[in-house]
């Protein structure tokens, strides 16, 4: 009998973190992320409140990136495009996807590829969903010492350091949060980065996705 009061006594003693899953020290540095795959987004605008569904093809070794955007019901007078951005060459292009209309613009942004930055400060790591799940991430961002807000947020797989999402905050006002999803790597048709003929007539500014 003394010995069983002795044990549970212990047992109240053993700290609650050891029934939760195993604590995981800082990594030294970041997981290197795929250069090429395929797969879907949804990205969402905070300032707008709108979610964009697209298909991408992400060519990092090239740095370039297609992106198509996916009809989700009829929307009276919404136009869906095809962009092209061309970062080596400095320009997007961007095709109305019923008519083939082409805008080509001139990029102001620098590359930033779908990658964790080697300067980047750990977060977290954790599980996504319940139980058996078992899709474990890790959570980085460009957060510096004295807790500086921070313009970018990113959580990677750390099986296989894929995207899964990313919160990116523009100038304090324009925010927007991608989630990736059914992602393979390669690109299985190279010629998505090819612009369409219709291009070579194309409108210079940038066409209205609405009425």
């Amino acid at each position: 009998m003394l010995h069983s009061v002795v044990f549970i006594f212990l047992a109240c003693l053993v700290p609650r973190s050891f029934s939760h899953p195993r604590s995981v020290a800082p990594p030294a540095q970041p997981c290197l992320a795929p250069t090429q795959w395929e797969g879907r987004i949804v990205e969402y605008d905070h300032s707008t409140g709108r979610n964009t569904r697209a298909s991408v093809s992400y060519d990092g070794q090239n740095q370039q990136i297609r992106i198509l955007e996916q009809k989700k019901g009829h929307v009276p007078c919404k136009k869906y495009y095809e962009y092209i951005y061309l970062f080596k060459s400095g320009v997007m292009f961007q095709i109305e996807q019923a008519t083939k209309l082409c805008a080509k613009i001139a990029l102001t942004q620098e590359w930033d590829p779908f990658d964790i930055p080697m300067n980047s400060t750990y977060e977290d790591q954790y599980f996504i969903g319940g139980p058996g799940d078992m899709i474990e991430v890790q959570e980085w961002s460009d957060r510096k010492p004295a807790r500086r807000n921070e313009a970018w947020v990113g959580a990677y797989t750390v099986k296989d350091c894929y995207p899964v999402q990313e919160t990116y905050t523009r100038n304090s006002s324009v925010t927007t949060s991608t989630r990736f999803f059914d992602l393979r790597l390669g690109i299985s048709d190279p010629t998505v980065f090819t612009p369409p003929s219709t291009c070579q007539a194309a409108l210079p500014v940038r066409m209205m996705s609405d009425c």
